[in-house]
Protein backbone atom coordinates (compact mmCIF):
# COMPACT_ATOMS: atom_id res chain seq x y z
CA UNK A 1 0.00 0.00 0.00
CA UNK A 2 1.13 3.63 -0.93
CA UNK A 3 1.83 6.24 1.62
CA UNK A 4 -1.14 7.81 2.58
CA UNK A 5 -2.00 11.73 3.10
CA UNK A 6 -3.87 13.08 6.43
CA UNK A 7 -6.17 15.75 5.46
CA UNK A 8 -9.03 17.55 7.92
CA UNK A 9 -12.44 19.40 6.96
CA UNK A 10 -13.72 21.76 8.52
CA UNK A 11 -17.63 22.03 9.05
CA UNK A 12 -19.59 24.78 10.83
CA UNK A 13 -22.77 22.98 12.65
CA UNK A 14 -25.37 25.14 13.98
CA UNK A 15 -26.07 22.47 16.78
CA UNK A 16 -25.41 21.84 20.63
CA UNK A 17 -22.32 19.32 20.85
CA UNK A 18 -24.49 16.90 23.01
CA UNK A 19 -27.03 16.21 19.67
CA UNK A 20 -24.31 16.77 17.34
CA UNK A 21 -22.08 13.98 19.74
CA UNK A 22 -25.54 11.49 19.43
CA UNK A 23 -25.23 11.85 15.73
CA UNK A 24 -21.25 11.01 15.31
CA UNK A 25 -21.58 8.11 17.87
CA UNK A 26 -24.46 6.19 17.96
CA UNK A 27 -26.15 3.46 15.54
CA UNK A 28 -29.57 5.50 15.02
CA UNK A 29 -27.68 9.02 14.59
CA UNK A 30 -25.11 7.73 11.99
CA UNK A 31 -28.04 6.10 10.14
CA UNK A 32 -30.23 9.06 9.83
CA UNK A 33 -26.93 10.86 7.55
CA UNK A 34 -24.04 8.86 7.43
CA UNK A 35 -25.03 5.07 6.33
CA UNK A 36 -28.51 3.52 5.32
CA UNK A 37 -28.34 1.74 8.51
CA UNK A 38 -25.51 0.95 11.33
CA UNK A 39 -25.13 -2.28 13.71
CA UNK A 40 -22.66 -2.03 16.70
CA UNK A 41 -21.04 -4.97 17.96
CA UNK A 42 -18.29 -5.27 20.45
CA UNK A 43 -16.83 -1.34 19.54
CA UNK A 44 -17.41 -2.88 15.91
CA UNK A 45 -19.58 -0.68 13.65
CA UNK A 46 -20.61 -2.11 10.87
CA UNK A 47 -22.56 0.00 7.74
CA UNK A 48 -24.82 -0.44 5.42
CA UNK A 49 -25.02 1.25 1.69
CA UNK A 50 -27.42 0.00 -0.84
CA UNK A 51 -26.44 -3.64 -0.09
CA UNK A 52 -23.04 -3.75 0.69
CA UNK A 53 -21.59 -3.29 4.22
CA UNK A 54 -18.23 -2.55 5.51
CA UNK A 55 -16.65 -2.54 9.23
CA UNK A 56 -15.29 -0.08 11.53
CA UNK A 57 -13.43 -0.48 14.80
CA UNK A 58 -14.11 2.09 17.08
CA UNK A 59 -10.51 3.13 18.60
CA UNK A 60 -10.79 6.15 20.22
CA UNK A 61 -13.58 8.45 21.68
CA UNK A 62 -14.04 10.92 24.60
CA UNK A 63 -17.85 12.15 25.05
CA UNK A 64 -19.10 15.49 23.53
CA UNK A 65 -15.42 15.87 22.18
CA UNK A 66 -14.70 12.93 19.43
CA UNK A 67 -14.71 9.56 17.98
CA UNK A 68 -12.26 7.75 16.09
CA UNK A 69 -12.78 4.74 13.72
CA UNK A 70 -10.75 2.70 11.88
CA UNK A 71 -11.69 0.57 8.75
CA UNK A 72 -11.68 -3.19 9.48
CA UNK A 73 -10.15 -4.22 6.29
CA UNK A 74 -7.14 -1.33 6.33
CA UNK A 75 -3.80 -2.74 7.80
CA UNK A 76 -2.15 0.13 8.15
CA UNK A 77 -2.28 1.72 11.60
CA UNK A 78 -1.89 5.70 10.36
CA UNK A 79 -5.70 4.88 8.25
CA UNK A 80 -8.51 6.12 10.44
CA UNK A 81 -11.33 8.63 10.03
CA UNK A 82 -12.08 10.79 13.26
CA UNK A 83 -15.34 13.53 13.77
CA UNK A 84 -13.51 16.38 16.41
CA UNK A 85 -15.93 18.74 17.51
CA UNK A 86 -14.62 21.99 18.09
CA UNK A 87 -15.91 25.03 19.92
CA UNK A 88 -14.69 28.44 19.18
CA UNK A 89 -13.90 29.64 23.07
CA UNK A 90 -15.39 33.63 22.10
CA UNK A 91 -18.37 32.93 20.05
CA UNK A 92 -18.97 29.22 21.19
CA UNK A 93 -19.60 28.45 17.87
CA UNK A 94 -19.63 24.62 17.33
CA UNK A 95 -17.60 23.24 14.30
CA UNK A 96 -17.13 19.82 12.98
CA UNK A 97 -13.81 18.44 11.85
CA UNK A 98 -13.14 15.61 10.21
CA UNK A 99 -9.62 13.56 9.54
CA UNK A 100 -9.51 11.24 6.86
CA UNK A 101 -6.58 9.81 5.01
CA UNK A 102 -6.29 9.45 0.42
CA UNK A 103 -3.78 8.10 -1.05
CA UNK A 104 -3.37 10.47 -3.81
CA UNK A 105 -4.78 14.44 -4.74
CA UNK A 106 -7.24 12.64 -6.73
CA UNK A 107 -8.78 10.64 -4.12
CA UNK A 108 -8.76 13.41 -1.03
CA UNK A 109 -10.96 15.56 -3.78
CA UNK A 110 -13.56 12.74 -4.13
CA UNK A 111 -13.76 12.00 -0.38
CA UNK A 112 -13.57 15.61 0.25
CA UNK A 113 -17.19 15.81 -1.80
CA UNK A 114 -18.55 12.88 0.04
CA UNK A 115 -17.64 13.89 3.19
CA UNK A 116 -19.37 17.68 1.96
CA UNK A 117 -22.95 15.78 0.93
CA UNK A 118 -22.57 13.54 4.29
CA UNK A 119 -22.45 16.51 6.23
CA UNK A 120 -25.22 18.32 4.41
CA UNK A 121 -27.06 15.18 5.01
CA UNK A 122 -26.12 15.58 8.94
CA UNK A 123 -27.21 19.33 8.80
CA UNK A 124 -30.08 18.42 7.69
CA UNK A 125 -31.05 15.27 10.21
CA UNK A 126 -30.20 18.06 13.12
CA UNK A 127 -31.71 21.13 11.59
CA UNK A 128 -28.67 22.99 11.39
Amino acid sequence: MSDLTKYTLEFPINSSVNILYKRLSTASGLAEWFADDVVIKDKVFTFFWDGSEQDAKLLKLKTNQFIRFKWEENDTKEDYFEFFIQIDEMTSDVSLIITDFAEDAQEQEEQSQLWEKQISQLKRAIGS
